[in-house]
């Protein structure tokens, strides 16, 4: 289950906002004791096999290193996705807590780049971040986005920079979603065949199959090297899908591509939360994803 703290975020990602995006004044995520309780509640049925927490940017949850010690009681590994920029302070209090991984997003190693894909200019604080999160101990993977035309020449050193510091890196294609749902989409997506193209440049690859209900195909170099391509539009998972996302207001959502909101605050029985986790796996797409006018920042990556 991924759980999103919140739907602010102190960066502006080109594919998720656009450039004049504002954090809303008045969006508030649910109290620690609310959110503890939905999570409790929710795996008391479903029996979790891990809880992801996301955002917004998950980091700027005030309550966020206690959220993680209270839910760690549970015994379900605890995982944590996010932009880095805040992970230099949080990472080993977040390891003492009882989280176990944390997947970074970094989309590029140049700086301009970096910065015209964030719209911020703190590429070293997110590599600072990645640096203390294995310091910390922590299971680190790298997220990278590739855009068509902002990042493509990225793949590459990406790569290298993972390899070198000994930790996995997934890519992402492009997600027909916020405002690359109505318009874009085609002239900014790189597919999964460009990827391993550049990458099979420089390395000898094989393919890995993909694991049940894996959102993330693997490959790996001749030198034991996995890394790995989410592929939602090339090689859509859809079909044996197990996520169940809850968002910062109390909803849940079977599916991002389904835009009613299911609110589980206040169940009075079990039966009740039964019957609105069974409308969520209804939005569920049987086969390929069919994208959303709403942004990835509404529902949690």
């Amino acid at each position: 289950m991924r759980v999103s703290l919140t739907d602010k975020c102190n960066f502006a990602c080109t594919y998720c906002v656009t450039k004049d995006f504002k954090n809303s004044s008045d969006s508030e995520s649910l109290e620690n004791t609310s959110l503890i309780k939905s999570i409790i509640q929710l795996n008391e049925v479903l029996e979790l096999d891990a809880i992801r927490f996301t955002g917004g940017e998950p980091t700027l949850y005030k309550e966020l290193v206690q959220l993680v010690s209270e839910i760690s009681k549970l015994s379900i590994p605890l995982k944590l996705t996010t932009n880095g920029f805040l992970l230099d302070k949080l990472a080993e209090p977040l390891k003492k807590a009882g989280l176990t991984s944390v997947n970074i997003s970094l989309d590029a190693l140049d700086q301009s780049s970096f910065l015209k894909i964030t719209r911020r200019d703190s590429l070293t604080q997110v590599l600072n971040g990645i640096e203390s999160a294995i310091e910390a101990g922590l299971d680190v993977k790298i997220n990278s986005v590739i855009l068509n035309g902002i990042n493509d020449d990225q793949v590459l050193p990406l790569f290298d920079y993972a390899k070198n510091m000994g930790i996995s890196i997934r890519y992402l294609e492009l997600m027909r979603m916020g405002h690359f749902f109505s318009s874009g989409f085609e002239e900014y997506f790189f597919s999964q065949e460009s990827i391993l193209k550049i990458i099979a440049e420089k390395y000898r690859i094989k393919d890995l199959a993909r694991g049940a209900s894996a959102t993330t195909h693997y490959w790996e170099t001749s030198d034991g090297y996995k890394f790995g391509v989410i592929a939602n539009e090339s090689t859509p998972f859809c079909n044996d899908c197990d996520r169940l996302r809850l968002d910062s207001k109390g909803n849940i959502y079977g599916c991002l591509s389904n835009n009613s909101p299911i609110s589980i605050l206040e169940i009075d029985a079990e039966n009740s939360l039964l019957s609105k986790l069974k409308q969520a796996l209804e939005h569920k797409q049987p086969a390929k994803f069919i994208g959303s006018e709403k942004s990835m920042i509404q529902f949690g990556g």
